[in-house]
């Protein structure tokens, strides 16, 4: 821009000089005159080239403002974006922390009623088996005669084949089975906290000729029946702890048509289970 205001200096003086000196009657030999139309010319053309230039600057300048207005407001957006993923950051942050204390709080919960859970298992499986133990010790005289005792699912089976309870096709328990029941009675008086359950079985062969028993399902729930008015009526077994079912033919415990297996399946199962109402209540929680 120096050299352009320069350079316009210099053309109004020689046009100055030019008026002043034709207004002098300054008479110019043919040559100076020459020369000064071509230093005429130059300047015009200069001065062309210059209003060029400024055309060309004065259209940058355009385009730089352009972009300078461009990028401030590409600037001010990405300032606000900014502004807005801070806020975002900062909420996400405080709902993180408190959906992990949260979780933290709620894990902690979980742990503590599973170690209470496990601690009920615990000391249900060790009453299951000190249970089974005493039955063991109670009942030693009849494992001979089909009695067993095991554990199944924490529970304890005490399973008395039909021979040694019930004569043949029978549902009226003899003297020996008395004994049995006597003998199991005195522990479970001794057991208040244990649930009893009497489940009949039978094989898969057909009732004949037992009167109003009709099939095995008959056989099975009669039996079962006559066990516990035995244990309640006659041993004072708390009604409300027994119950009595009848399974029939279809669990059986050995397969064959054999008569061993046949008669493994005829069989009254007495199954002893803790109660757990603590730990029902914790899972209901």
């Amino acid at each position: 821009m120096q050299f352009l205001n320069m350079y316009i200096k210099n053309i109004l003086f020689l046009l100055l000089f030019l008026a002043f000196g034709l207004s002098s009657c300054v008479v110019l030999s043919t040559k100076k005159y020459q020369s000064l139309i071509a230093e005429t010319d130059s300047l015009a053309a200069g001065w062309n080239d210059a209003n060029v230039k400024i055309e060309s600057l004065e259209e940058e300048i355009a385009r730089l403002k352009s972009d300078t207005v461009r990028i401030n407001n590409r600037m001010a957006e990405l300032e606000e974006r900014l502004s807005g993923l801070d806020a975002n950051y900062a909420s996400l942050r405080a709902n993180s922390s408190s959906e992990i204390k949260k979780l933290s709080a709620d894990l902690e919960r979980r742990e503590a009623r599973l170690k209470e859970v496990e601690d009920i298992l615990r000391k249900r499986d060790a009453a299951t088996n000190a249970l089974k133990e005493k039955l063991q010790k109670a009942l030693l005289g009849f494992q001979q005669s089909g009695l067993a005792v095991d554990i199944r699912n924490g529970k304890v089976y005490v399973s008395l084949t039909d021979k040694l309870l019930f004569p043949s096709g029978s549902i009226v328990i003899d003297e020996k089975g008395k004994q049995v029941l006597a003998e199991l009675a005195k522990v479970l008086k001794t057991q208040p906290e244990i649930n009893v359950s009497v489940e009949g079985h039978t094989d898969n062969q057909r009732v004949l000729n037992l009167g109003q028993i009709k099939d095995n399902w008959d056989l099975s729930v009669l039996r079962a029946t006559s066990v516990v008015r035995f244990l309640t009526d006659e041993q004072k077994i708390e009604s409300n702890r027994i119950t009595a079912t009848g399974k029939g033919e279809f669990q059986p415990i050995a397969t064959g048509n054999t008569p061993e297996a046949r008669s493994r399946n005829r069989r009254i199962e007495i199954v002893l289970s803790p109660k757990l109402d603590e730990l029902y209540d914790l899972i209901k929680d």
